[in-house]
């Protein structure tokens, strides 16, 4: 067992791995020609250090579309379930992404969050917990606010709009139609960072976080 753990705690290598550098470059090739993307914000991404995206999530696609779309490579948070599926989970695990409990608090996922952003890596979050049902963005659980204040790490938002179109709910392809993702600059939690984690302080974190996130949304998201 402590073998495993070790080779799931490995650092990612600067570029990413193999397969994640591969599929990156292909995803993003098809989400620029098939789906036109626009992005923009990258500058708001910075070159070192720890950084935690927050991301609004509509669709099963936000994850391989985030990805490409981030300069740097990018770790994932994925629902626990997809890691039984034979297969499907080595190639996420390959991808950078590894597994959390959704309906509690998974504290291994929420450590192991906080590690990776102190090794200065970039991770991507979804804060609100599970896809929303109706393409808004939903209130935010609080273990986003927990890993960004125990991690230290740059907090970035990222707006994805356009996914829920692309792979809607029950659709097995993926569809053609516009996608946008913008960056904004860093969220600044520094009022909270040495304060106790008190329920009420991961919330007003939590409140500064979805504010900021948005902000870089269409009305039609909010």
């Amino acid at each position: 067992m402590a073998r495993t753990g070790a080779r799931e705690e490995t650092a990612i290598p600067p570029k990413g791995t193999a397969l994640y550098r591969v599929s990156s470059f292909f995803l993003g090739l098809l989400f620029r020609y098939y789906n036109r993307w626009e992005v923009s914000g990258r500058e708001h991404i910075p070159d070192s250090g720890g950084v935690l995206l927050i991301a609004n999530h509509t669709s099963y696609a936000d994850p391989p579309i985030a990805g490409p779309a981030c300069p740097r490579p990018v770790s994932f948070m994925a629902k626990a379930e997809l890691f039984r599926i034979p297969i499907f989970s080595a190639l996420i695990r390959r991808t950078h992404a590894f597994p959390v409990q959704r309906g509690a608090a998974d504290q291994h996922a929420l450590r192991r969050a906080v590690r990776l952003l102190q090794r200065g890596q970039v991770l991507l979050i979804f804060p609100e917990g599970k896809r929303s049902a109706d393409g808004r963005l939903q209130p935010f659980e609080p273990g986003a606010a927990f890993i960004a204040l125990a991690s230290g790490a740059a907090v970035v938002p990222m707006a994805i709009d356009g996914a829920d179109r692309l792979l809607p709910r029950g659709k097995p392809i993926l569809l053609p139609g516009k996608l946008r993702l913008r960056f904004g600059p860093p969220v600044d939690l520094s009022r909270f960072r040495g304060q106790r984690r008190t329920r009420e302080i991961l919330q007003q974190a939590c409140d500064e976080m979805h504010a900021a996130l948005a902000d870089l949304l269409p009305p039609h998201r909010l």
